[in-house]
């Protein structure tokens, strides 16, 4: 309850004390300071009847101490013409009595996703600012070291601080632009939690949870974006398979022998609900082509009864209006279940010469998959046992080399 309460006021209080301080790098450790003097104090005393005013005011408390202290540096160094004005030393508001304000939320998010910042500082900045996680969850989550996550939020800071950016919602002109980035970090939040990209766990599930919250809380402020709600239905239509993804041991579950009973139904419910409403009234694009997929996925009843014509549809309109090597995978993919196995292998051979997927294990792992299909059993072997020894996780890893092993009792 605490927690849920402060990772939903964290990007409004932080909003607040940016529109009325500045200051976003002082601002935002001004508000991680009311987070943790909240998490320890509520619990014990209870939540005041006015949380985000609370948090206010022990926000704004903590930044005009800060304030004043660097303001009476400036003076004992005698640069009486950098002071600050008066409005940045005020008194802190009573918290019972501040306001509910304007929601600072949306303009935050296009802050974190600034194109001055990089695509790490960007993921860092927007789970530290926007999802109210810590600097060592995020850490966690990402399974790299605290120091490494400071880094990059400091950087993020101080770039914002040397940009000059201001805090405001971006030109008509970027908006479309940023949005883009936006929806791509959350986009990559969900993907590192839904596979994770290296260590023992094939899955995070509270990152994925960050990541669909963050997309409800972007769906709420643009609720007419096709695209938002797109991304939002194409979370929780992968996300509802989370449960039948691993066996008690960790082990990973291919989708074709995933138990759908254990799926989530009411997130299949409102992923499709979602995306049937988007792609009837907003201009197609590739997070609604995306989730189209994964709902005619979720809908059939079993693996067997997947509608793979309908799905090679959707990943060429996918293909036309974003083409990737990722995208032209799946594609593979679908073409051998349609039109058979070699005609899939067909379509992966151009990516061998791509750089930005030659040398990643899916393509390895898919390739394996067709050729398995084919009956080429020593080359799908050999094909597992690369993809098992490029992947950096390890339940990505055991599954490659099953897969692998048995090809090779098979053939005995």
């Amino acid at each position: 309850m605490v927690e849920d309460l402060l990772r939903q006021f964290a990007p409004q209080v932080l909003g607040s004390l940016v529109r009325r301080y500045g200051h976003f790098d002082l601002a935002e450790d001004a508000v991680q300071e009311a987070l943790l003097a909240a998490a320890l104090q509520w619990p014990e005393q209870g939540i005041p009847e006015n949380p985000r005013g609370w948090l206010i005011t022990v926000a704004v408390r903590r930044l005009t101490d800060e304030l004043r202290s660097d303001e009476a540096r400036r003076r004992r160094e005698e640069r009486a013409a950098a002071e600050l004005p008066r409005e940045h030393v005020e008194t802190p508001p009573d918290p019972e009595q501040v306001p509910a304000g304007e929601d600072d939320t949306l303009t935050l998010f296009f802050l974190c996703a600034h194109p001055a910042l990089s695509p790490a500082s960007q993921l860092a900045l927007t789970l530290r600012a926007v999802g109210g996680l810590a600097t060592a969850e995020i850490a966690r989550a990402f399974l790299v070291p605290d120091a490494t996550i400071a880094q990059r939020i400091s950087r993020a800071k101080q770039q914002i601080k040397a940009s000059h950016i201001p805090f405001t919602l971006p030109a008509e002109s970027e908006r479309a632009e940023r949005l883009t980035v936006v929806l791509h970090v959350l986009y990559l939040i969900f993907n590192e939690g839904y596979t994770a990209s290296s260590g023992p766990d094939l899955q995070r599930g509270e990152l994925t949870s960050e990541a669909i919250r963050l997309a409800r809380e972007v769906r709420r402020l643009l609720p007419d974006d096709g695209e938002v709600a797109g991304l939002l239905a194409l979370m929780l239509l992968t996300d509802a398979r989370r449960a039948a993804r691993t066996r008690a041991d960790g082990s990973l579950v291919p989708l074709a022998e995933q138990d759908r009973e254990r799926w989530n139904g009411s997130y299949i419910e409102e992923g499709v609900a979602l995306v049937t409403d988007a792609l009837a009234r907003s201009p197609l694009g590739p997070y609604q082509l995306q989730a189209a997929i994964a709902a005619v996925h979720d809908e059939a009843a079993q693996a067997a009864d997947t509608d793979w014509p309908q799905i090679l549809v959707l990943y060429e309109l996918l293909e036309r209006i974003s083409p990737n090597p990722m995208v032209t995978l799946n594609h593979a993919v679908a073409v051998a279940m349609v039109k058979g196995p070699q005609a899939g292998l067909e379509l992966l051979g151009p990516l061998d010469d791509d750089r930005r997927l030659a040398e990643h294990h899916r393509l390895d792992a898919v390739r394996a998959h067709l050729l398995e299909m084919a009956g080429d059993r020593a080359a799908a072997r050999s094909s597992y046992r690369r993809a098992a020894r490029r992947t950096t996780s390890l339940a990505e890893r055991r599954y490659l080399e099953a897969r692998a092993n048995r090809l090779t009792s098979d053939a005995r």
